[in-house]
């Protein structure tokens, strides 16, 4: 390999290994350009990138000599500063993770590479006069303006979206008033998930003593408030006074597809939960007042269009099996003298997890639609009214029995699309053919993904729960930071009356 094959193989990686980076960790598994924590680096990035821009058309096609020579040096330069201050920025605000870190020392030590073989070129051409040769290096030139256009839009990608994390602040933990007594200590179960996270935070901020269980207490979130960790329900002593227990632990039902193996650890997570907790409950000094058990709208299987409420009969599925099966293990619970919440809970919708930080970035690049016909259900709620309905539960003494988590204006596959286009300002157009879901995801895709239900939460409404978000379009505005509008704005009025109109629906019984 000559001089020269060495300087363009490390070109060549670095733009390569540079591309790696930024999709898969800054866009799919960090989602940077969804974290307000992150506008900082998102804008460094996006200076970087720029930077590369020039770099990239100036090696393409020209040779520089001179003053320009000395420029492409200083451009140089700035890269090493803005990459040291990108490393601080990252340490300063995020835990990376190990794929990261090594990737960024593998293109650290390339652009060293790079950079100590193209010096003495620069500071020989620096003593020639100043010009600006053109050159052609044949399909590297054009492989190089390719790189340059890409690092241009990503550039300009990253700048809009350090603009729009300002708009992406979240209420704070204490802002969600969740109304609980002083003084009270609540267990919380799977504190460690998206909505787990939110919880303990909430709960602890608004002064609520918090026992968390976890498998990885590294994990945990920081909080304003008393947290006691545990990784065993053992590990918390007869002598504990807890008021309250939520219950969220479980293998992520979408995480995969339904093997039989999967379906019996997805089941075995949530029951064997469940059993620790009545064996805790059992060996407690003092007992606590309430369980708030996580269940799923899937109780009800697919249903189509019809109306469903509290009351309504299930359809047979796996979704079902699940969720009777741990509803039935909760119930066990109410024979040791404690409240029994069962919460069904739809589509947890925010832009930190869940199914709405899966649909974000397609959706942003043009690539959302509809999933097969469109026309089934998505019951939904935001992830602070569900944390809202929690707190509301636990001081509500008539509910028990299960519990719709949803909002009052449900929509289907189509509509909710269709909002979300809209919040993003982005086509919504490009159809996922329903056979072609049932091929690639079996039941999984059958249940979650092409069926769905027609969810209200009537139990709910009938004992004056409020909803902050009932209406799923200025939800997403809000969520996605979309800048105002003015026709949403005119409509508003009209969207909330619709909503306050859910509490006409049919009457079903506020204890089930």
């Amino acid at each position: 390999m000559t001089f020269t094959d060495l300087i363009w193989a490390l070109i060549l990686t670095q733009i390569a290994l540079g591309a790696l980076d930024t999709f898969y960790h800054h866009e799919l598994t960090e989602r940077l350009a969804w974290r307000p924590s992150q506008q900082r680096e998102l804008k460094l990035h996006a200076g970087r990138n720029w930077l590369y821009t020039v770099l990239f058309a100036g090696i393409a096609w020209t040779m520089p000599h001179g003053w320009w020579a000395i420029l492409a040096g200083g451009l140089f330069a700035i890269e090493v500063v803005l990459t040291t201050l990108d490393f601080v920025e990252e340490d300063r605000s995020r835990k990376l993770p190990a794929s990261e870190r090594v990737l960024h020392l593998i293109l650290t030590l390339c652009f060293g590479g790079m950079l100590a073989l193209l010096a003495p070129i620069l500071w020989n051409w620096a003593a020639q006069p100043s010009a600006l040769h053109a050159v052609n290096h044949c399909i590297l030139s054009w492989v190089l303006t390719v790189g340059s256009l890409g690092t241009l839009l990503l550039g300009l990608r990253e700048w809009l979206a350090a603009n729009r994390c300002r708009r992406l602040a979240t209420l704070s933990p204490a802002a969600l008033s969740l109304g609980l007594p002083p003084n009270q200590t609540i267990l919380v179960t799977g504190a460690t998930g998206f909505i787990g996270t939110r919880l303990v935070q909430a709960l602890t901020a608004n002064g609520t003593q918090v026992i968390a269980l976890v498998r990885d207490p590294g994990r945990l979130p920081a909080v304003e408030g008393a947290l006691t960790v545990v990784t065993n329900l053992e590990q918390v002593p007869a002598s504990a006074r807890i008021d309250g227990i939520i219950n969220l632990a479980g293998e992520p039902i979408a995480a995969g597809l339904w093997t039989q193996r999967r379906k019996a650890a997805i089941l075995a997570s949530r029951i064997g939960t469940t059993r620790d907790i009545a064996a805790l409950i059992k060996r407690l000094d003092h007992r606590p007042q309430v369980l708030i058990n996580g269940s799923a709208t899937g109780w009800y299987g697919i249903r189509g269009d019809a109306v469903l409420d509290e009351t309504s009969a299930p359809a047979p599925c796996f979704s079902h099996t699940l969720c009777a099966a741990w509803e039935a293990e909760a119930d066990k619970v109410a024979a040791l003298g404690v409240r029994v919440v069962k919460l069904r809970i739809g589509l947890v919708l925010g832009i930190e997890g869940g199914v709405l930080s899966r649909l974000l970035i397609p959706f942003e690049l043009g690539l959302g639609g509809p999933i097969g016909s469109g026309r089934q259900g998505m019951p939904w709620i935001t992830r602070d009214d569900l944390i809202r309905m929690m707190a509301f539960a636990l001081t509500t003494p008539s509910f028990d029995g299960p519990l719709n988590a949803v909002a009052p204006n449900p929509v289907d596959n189509q509509a909710f699309v269709t909002a979300l286009g809209r919040s993003l300002r982005r086509p919504v157009w490009l159809r996922l053919p329903g056979g072609l879901i049932r091929r690639a995801g079996g039941a999984m895709a059958e249940e979650l993904l092409l069926g769905g239900q027609n969810v209200r939460p009537v139990k709910a409404l009938a004992h004056g729960f409020a909803f902050n978000a009932p209406i799923l379009q200025p939800a997403l505005e809000a969520m996605t930071g979309a800048p105002a509008n003015p026709a949403l704005r005119r409509t508003l009025p009209l969207l909330v009356l619709t909503a306050v109109t859910q509490k006409n629906l049919p009457n079903a019984a506020t204890k089930t």
